[in-house]
């Protein structure tokens, strides 16, 4: 069970960077190769919006998995 919190954690760290990168404009953030590809398709203001929301749907499905197994753990106790 502990990897599963490791991983469910990971993904709540990675989304809230993207999220904190979109609402901050951090240029380290969209300097990197992936967030380059974005910006050369669409603009700046658009690529933060989808890293953005997300951002906000890796946070959302962390939680969901985190809820989701403490409901396992406490059933099976």
């Amino acid at each position: 069970m502990t990897g599963q919190y490791i991983t469910q954690a990971i993904f709540a760290l990675a989304g809230s960077i993207a999220l904190l990168a979109a609402v901050f404009n951090w240029e380290w953030f969209f300097a990197t190769r992936s967030a380059k590809g974005m910006t050369s398709h669409v603009s700046r203001t658009k690529a933060r919006l989808f890293y953005g929301s997300l951002g906000i749907i890796i946070i959302g499905m962390a939680t969901f998995f985190f809820v989701a197994t403490l409901r396992t753990v406490a059933q099976q106790s």
